[in-house]
């Protein structure tokens, strides 16, 4: 069954559209490494909250891409962007569109 991960992050005033871009950004070499969704969201009741949906062949690979160098990079340039707060919800995913 694939991995699937959910997340929540709040930013800091005025900075959720960089991040975004930023998350966008380093999504390129996502699917090689496993990934089968992956979609950046902006909240739509809360203009500092942006969550991040994703789907994964298996927990490994996603753990996997944290150390791939365009994840890394992106996560690097985020970080002083947000505060801190974070939510987040592992899942087994069992289908649905898209996959």
């Amino acid at each position: 069954m694939r991995y699937g991960y959910i997340g929540s992050m709040k930013v800091k005033p005025g900075h959720r559209a960089e991040v975004v871009a930023a998350l966008v950004a380093g999504a390129d070499g996502l699917r090689r490494a496993g990934c089968d969704l992956y979609v950046v969201s902006e909240s739509a009741t809360d203009e500092d909250t942006v969550w991040v949906s994703e789907v994964w062949e298996s927990r490994e690979h996603h753990d996997a891409s944290l150390q791939l160098p365009e994840v890394k990079a992106s996560i690097g340039k985020v970080m002083p962007l947000l505060t801190g707060e974070f939510t987040r919800q592992e899942t087994q995913v069992a289908g649905g569109l898209g996959l």
